[in-house]
C-alpha cells in the first residue's frame, strides 16, 4: 500500500511574461493628428506558495510536473492597460523548502500559516507610447516589449515541524511511547519500520501546556549513506528542538546502539549535534531497581530517564522534563 505521506516533490515551473505596450494613436474626427495613447501590458501571473497549517503532506503537488502562470495581455489604443496574468498560489505544509533543483539553491522556506511567499515573478508589462511622448518627439512609434516570466526546475521539501524528535532504532518503542503520550494513532508493529511516516502527536502536560513530538521512522547504521530507508526522514530531525534517544532495556550494548544514532545524525548533518538532547530507556518494566542501577554505569553522558509504555513508569516525568527542556531553550 504507498503511503499518502510525500515530503519531497519536483516540478518545471514558469511565471508568466509580462504583456507588450501598445503602439496606438487617437483617431477621431475633427482630430487629424491624434496623440499617441498606446496603453500598458499586463503583468505576468506570479508563482505563489501559502503556507496551510491544515497540510501534512505535499501530495497534492505530486502528479504536477509543469505549473505555468498566464501571461499577461498586450496593451490596447485609448490608453486601455492589457489584463494581468493570473497568479498561481500553492499551498503548501508548514515547514516546506523551495529549493533550485539545479543548483541546490535554497529560495525561501515556509514557517507560518497562511505566509505567503514569491517563488517566481511574474514579468512586468510593457510601457505603451504614450509615455514615449516628449517634446521632440510627439508621435513616438515604439513601445516598450514585456519582460519575459521566470523558469526554473523546483523542488519542493517538507520539514515536518516539531518540537521534540524520536530518533531510535527500529522497534525502539517510539510509536508505542507516541500512542501513551498523546491521541496519535501511529501503527504499532513488532517488527522492524513499521512507521514508514512521521507521525504527530501533541502532548499535553501539566496546567494545559503542551508540546508536539515526531515520530520519526527508524534509524539504522549506514541511513546517512542510503541503507534501511536511508536519509528520507534524517531531515525532519532538523526541525526538532529536542531529540529524544530511545534505547530500548534489553538492548545488547547501550552506549553502542546511542554512538551509532549520533554518528548517523551527524553525518546527514553537524549542526544537529548542537541540539538538546534526552535519553529514554524503553521497556524499563522488564528492569528491577538493581539493573536500573547496573544499566546506569553503561549509560552515556546524557541526561537519561528509565521510562515504560506498557506501566506508564517514568512517562509523567519525561513529560515533565521535555518541557523543561523546551522552555530553557
Amino acid at each position: 500500500m504507498k503511503s499518502n505521506f510525500i515530503d519531497y516533490v519536483k516540478f518545471y515551473a514558469r511565471s508568466g511574461s509580462g504583456g507588450a505596450g501598445s503602439v496606438h494613436f487617437r483617431r477621431e474626427k475633427f482630430v487629424p493628428k491624434g496623440g499617441p495613447d498606446g496603453g500598458n501590458g499586463g503583468n505576468g501571473g506570479s508563482i505563489i506558495l501559502q503556507g496551510n497549517s491544515q497540510l501534512w503532506t505535499l501530495i497534492h503537488l505530486k502528479y504536477r510536473k509543469h505549473i505555468k502562470a498566464e501571461n499577461g495581455r498586450n496593451g490596447e489604443g485609448g490608453q486601455r492597460f492589457g489584463k494581468n496574468g493570473e497568479n498561481i498560489i500553492l499551498e503548501v505544509p508548514i515547514g516546506t523548502i523551495a529549493k533550485n533543483a539545479d543548483t541546490g539553491e535554497k529560495l525561501l522556506e515556509i514557517l507560518e500559516d497562511q505566509e505567503e511567499k514569491v517563488l517566481l515573478s511574474g514579468g512586468r508589462g510593457g510601457l505603451g507610447n504614450v509615455h514615449f511622448k516628449s517634446a521632440t518627439n510627439q508621435t513616438p512609434h515604439h513601445a516598450q516589449s514585456g519582460i519575459e516570466g521566470l523558469e526554473s526546475n523546483i523542488i519542493l521539501e517538507l520539514k515536518v515541524l516539531a518540537d521534540v524528535g524520536l530518533v531510535g532504532f527500529p522497534n525502539a518503542g517510539k510509536s508505542t511511547l507516541l500512542s501513551v503520550v498523546s491521541t496519535a494513532k501511529p501503527k504499532i508493529a513488532d517488527y522492524p519500520f513499521a512507521t514508514l511516516e512521521p507521525n504527530l502527536g501533541v502532548v499535553e502536560c501539566r496546567d494545559y501546556k503542551s508540546f508536539v513530538i515526531a515520530d520519526i521512522p527508524g534509524i539504522i547504521e549506514g541511513a546517512a549513506e542510503g541503507k534501511g530507508l536511508g536519509n528520507r526522514f534524517l531531515r525532519h530531525i532538523e526541525r526538532n528542538s529536542i531529540l529524544l534517544f530511545m534505547i530500548p532495556s534489553d538492548a545488547s550494548d547501550v552506549r553502542r546502539e546511542f554512538q551509532i544514532l549520533t554518528n548517523e545524525l551527524e553525518k546527514h548533518n553537524p549542526e544537529l549535534m548542537d541540539k538538546d538532547r534526552l535519553l529514554a530507556i524503553t521497556k524499563s518494566d522488564l528492569l528491577d531497581e538493581e539493573l536500573m542501577n547496573e544499566m546506569k554505569e553503561e549509560i552515556p553522558d546524557i541526561n537519561t530517564l528509565f521510562i515504560s509504555s506498557i506501566t506508564g513508569f517514568g512517562i509523567q516525568e519525561l513529560k515533565d522534563e521535555l518541557w523543561k527542556s523546551l522552555n530553557q531553550n
